[in-house]
C-alpha cells in the first residue's frame, strides 16, 4: 500500500532517542507499519516502504506527471531516489 494511500498527516521526522532505542529492522518495520512517521520526502514523492526484511528493502509508488521529464517518460531523478531509498534501507536493516 502507499503511503499516499495511508494516512498522510503521519509524516515528520523521528527524533534520535527513538532511533537509537531500536534496531534498524525494528525501525524500519515501525515506519512500514505506520507506527513511526513516514519520512517527508516519500510522502512529497508520493512513494512508501512497502516491505522489509534483513538485507532487503521494497518501496511502492505511483508517479503521476509531475514527475515525468520532457519525453513524457518518468525522469531518472525518480528512480535515483528510489534505487538510493532502497539500498539505504537494506543496509539500515542489518
Amino acid at each position: 500500500m502507499a503511503m499516499h494511500d495511508r494516512n498522510p498527516g503521519n509524516v515528520g521526522v523521528v527524533p534520535v532517542e527513538t532511533l537509537q532505542s531500536m534496531s534498524g529492522l525494528a525501525f524500519l518495520q515501525a515506519w512500514r507499519d505506520g507506527r513511526l512517521p513516514a519520512p517527508p520526502m516519500g510522502a512529497a514523492l508520493r512513494f512508501s516502504l512497502a516491505e522489509v526484511e534483513p538485507g532487503r528493502a521494497v518501496f511502492a509508488g505511483e508517479p503521476d506527471a509531475r514527475f515525468f521529464n520532457p519525453i513524457g517518460t518518468v525522469h531518472g531523478g525518480e528512480a535515483a531516489t528510489l534505487l538510493d531509498s532502497c539500498m539505504g534501507r537494506a543496509v539500515h536493516s542489518r
